[in-house]
């Protein structure tokens, strides 16, 4: 008397458990890489109309003629980050008050910025940059 197993083994693979797993890996990353701003320069932008206050740490000013003053010592591009550097010291969450003129161009102030962030990437700090403007009138 031969006996026959009532379960049967099937050879085919079934792949839709796999493919939810793929589709729900795919959202989450999708979600989370919209989440994350890689190279977001952060400016903290003054309204015009309101009084916004900070504790100043440093003050750095360019004027017409694009001279860096980093709290009326004059600097080059060069000794920017140096001296930005001396002057925050050893305080983690510094803010750097940025004062320029209207009609330097934007690297001179992106150059500002380059500086802070050289110094938050070599010192693991999180320093600030706050773009000071006037009030309308």
């Amino acid at each position: 008397m031969a006996i026959k197993s009532r379960n049967k083994v099937e050879p085919t693979f079934n792949s839709s458990s796999m493919s939810d797993l793929v589709f729900l890996l795919l959202i989450f990353f999708m979600l989370t890489s919209t989440l994350v701003a890689p190279n977001a320069i952060k400016l903290m932008l003054p309204s015009s109309n309101s009084k916004t206050m900070a504790k100043q740490t440093v003050t750095v000013y360019v004027d017409e003629d694009y001279n860096y003053f980093v709290d009326e010592t004059q600097a080059d591009e060069t000794q920017l980050m140096e001296l930005i550097n001396g002057k925050i010291g050893t305080d983690t969450q510094a803010t750097v008050v940025l004062r320029s003129d209207k009609t330097v161009p934007v690297q001179y102030i992106v150059n500002v910025i380059d500086a802070v962030n050289q110094i938050n990437n070599a010192t693991s700090n999180n320093h600030k940059v706050i773009l000071a403007t006037a009030p309308k009138k």
